[in-house]
């Protein structure tokens, strides 16, 4: 109710001053008959002194309320006057320390996450690695123990890929601190990636084609452009049709990934950037987790190569538009 007061205090000087005690000067000087209209006039030449001097003090604040993109330093009201802007400017301080207590406290929870995380797959990583040498020493002439051996090392892979993705994940919500653009050749990522698949390029019977000129040069994140690759031709190996080929190409500044399969509905195109969104593809395969693309969108915005996912006719293509960043030895 102070408050109230306060801040119509003006209003209620000026109802005072124009009701009451104008009607009792001019009452006594005159008549108040006889002045009706000169009571009009400084009835609202009081009122007009009033709205300009209010309208002054608060000029700035409502100049500083029409400011676009305003940014964390612009969130208080600038210089409060009256005491309800002082009350709310008050509050306002209030709530801004509040969401920057807890803009630490969350950035504290996401870097113990990243490090319990990261400190987790390191730790898996050793004993699937012992599993792995362990079905290479005893792979034998014997055909049926070979394929019991190789389902078990399939599976290794699987949750190999599975941790390295998760890793990348977790590593990719401080993308901008770890980046380092440099020179690189496109085609030499590209193979380094596929040897990396080989295993289950073979498994899943499909065969990899590589049209890149060895001069093209790429500029941009080595580590992350690889993530980004290996994603892509494990989801082109995932969900290729058998006995076929992945084309992996690169033409008029862009880089595409080719493979047939069966086609991907319209309606889920965009979707399937959405994080852990798998699709009615990723549905019918247990190990899809809905990361893999997300992690794609994610790298490529940061990175700024634009591209594009189309599907049609049993066939699907991944571009990425790397114009701005490609070079060859010629120039």
């Amino acid at each position: 109710m102070k408050l109230f007061i306060k801040d119509h205090l003006s209003f209620i000087l000026l109802y005072l001053i124009t009701f009451i005690c104008l009607p009792f000067i001019i009452e006594q000087l005159d008549g108040f008959e006889n002045h009706y209209d000169y009571f009009s006039f400084l009835a609202i030449t009081l009122l007009m002194s009033l709205l300009v001097i209010r309208y002054l003090r608060r000029k700035k604040m409502y100049t500083h309320l029409k400011k676009e993109n305003l940014d964390q330093a612009d969130f208080l009201i600038y210089r409060p006057h009256a005491p309800i802007e002082k009350a709310y400017a008050n509050q306002l301080k209030e709530f801004s320390s509040l969401l920057l207590k807890e803009q630490d406290t969350y950035q504290n929870f996401l870097q113990e996450q990243q490090l319990l995380i990261s400190h987790a797959v390191h730790q898996m990583k050793t004993p699937i690695s012992v599993m792995q040498l362990l079905v290479q020493s005893n792979q034998t002439n014997d055909v049926k123990s070979l394929g019991e051996w190789q389902k078990v090392k399939a599976e290794c892979d699987k949750i190999y890929f599975s941790l390295n993705q998760l890793l990348s994940y977790s590593r990719s919500t401080q993308l901008l601190s770890d980046l380092k653009i440099e020179a690189m050749p496109l085609k030499k990522i590209i193979q380094e990636v596929i040897n990396d698949l080989k295993d289950y390029f073979i498994e899943e019977e499909l065969f990899p084609k590589v049209t890149i000129a060895e001069e093209v040069i790429l500029y941009s994140d080595r580590k992350w452009m690889k993530v980004v690759v290996y994603q892509l031709l494990s989801n082109a190996i995932k969900y290729g049709e058998k006995h076929s080929t992945v084309h992996i190409y690169y033409r008029n500044g862009q880089l595409s990934i080719h493979n047939r399969g069966e086609t991907i509905p319209k309606s889920e195109i965009n979707r399937l950037f959405n994080l852990f969104y798998t699709g009615s593809k990723g549905r019918k395969r247990s190990e899809a987790t809905g990361i893999g693309l997300y992690l794609v969108k994610r790298i490529l915005v940061t990175l700024d190569h634009p591209f594009e996912l189309t599907s049609h006719h049993q066939e699907t293509t991944f571009t990425i538009e790397l114009s701005k960043s490609i070079s060859t030895a010629a120039d």
